[in-house]
């Protein structure tokens, strides 16, 4: 199946209208050429679209080695906007507030109707999107990640190319022993949209979750993980087509090479349990 749609969306940058002191963005171009930017923007222009986590991975690496050239990263959809002009120094705020918090996660909402969809909370109990919290994963498209934390754990899985890659920098930096917030305070506006436009959206997000296990749960939790999954695809009752999708990219997952396998300690997977997210859902 085709890859998805070459992108300009892997951006790493923070907006420019920030009040906080001026801080350097970088717009790397997945396939087609960038194009127009605004002054200040370094671009970097890719041959090839590496996916959503390959190009980001090259934005961090604009930046030094794992982004080592500054304290923190933000990554930023490019048909997203910041509408309000603080989100820069709450986030200095809160990273240096708190020493164990590697990345945050903003709260997405539509430009035109303010909701924030359900699956834009990183959380299970995600029906009041105006709670911040601690939470277990994060919105590759609207968040921050301290540098330290690339720099300890490594970069987003390039060979995702789309969908999980959050989740699996998210699970490395918990068991590192470092911290994740969903900060409501901290917005960004998204047009709404569902995830499935992609082509290749059933099959892609089957196969990373078994990459997504196999790479960091340890042994015994691995089938319960992705059996819940396989049951939650089923209650959610897909069309024929998508669920043979579906079944492929799982199979996919299975007969394909996931990367290094680094599986959590069990104390992570309490973690994540404590945290409200244990690594069965």
């Amino acid at each position: 199946m085709a890859p998805p749609p070459a992108s300009r969306g892997a951006v790493c940058r923070p907006a420019g209208r920030q009040t906080a002191p001026r801080a350097d963005m970088v717009g790397p171009g997945t396939g087609p050429p960038v194009g127009a930017v605004p002054d200040g923007v370094r671009t970097v222009e890719l041959p090839e679209n590496l996916g959503i986590p390959g190009g980001r991975n090259v934005g961090i690496e604009a930046f030094g080695a794992a982004g080592s050239d500054v304290d923190a990263l933000l990554f930023l959809d490019d048909d997203g906007l910041l509408p309000h002009t603080d989100t820069a120094d709450l986030l200095r705020e809160a990273f240096a507030a708190d020493p164990v918090l590697g990345i945050v996660s903003f709260r997405i909402t539509d430009p035109e109707t303010g909701l924030t969809q359900r699956r834009h909370v990183p959380r299970l109990r995600a029906s009041d999107p105006l709670r911040s919290s601690r939470v277990t994963t994060f919105l590759g498209g609207a968040s921050a990640v301290r540098t330290r934390v690339l720099a300890q754990v490594g970069a987003l899985p390039g060979g995702f190319f789309y969908a999980h890659e959050e989740t699996d920098l998210a699970w490395r930096a918990l068991d590192a022993g470092w911290m994740i917030d969903y900060r409501a305070d901290m917005v960004l506006n998204h047009p709404t949209m569902p995830p499935s436009r992609h082509a290749v959206y059933h099959r892609m997000v089957a196969r990373n979750r078994v990459w997504l296990a196999r790479r960091n749960l340890p042994a015994p939790v691995v089938p319960f993980y992705l059996g819940v999954w396989v049951l939650l695809t089923l209650v959610r009752r897909p069309s024929v087509s998508a669920l043979k999708a579906w079944f492929g990219g799982f199979r996919e997952g299975w007969a394909t090479p996931c990367g290094p396998r680094r599986p959590m300690k069990w104390r992570t997977v309490w973690r994540l349990t404590r945290l409200g997210r244990p690594p069965v859902i």
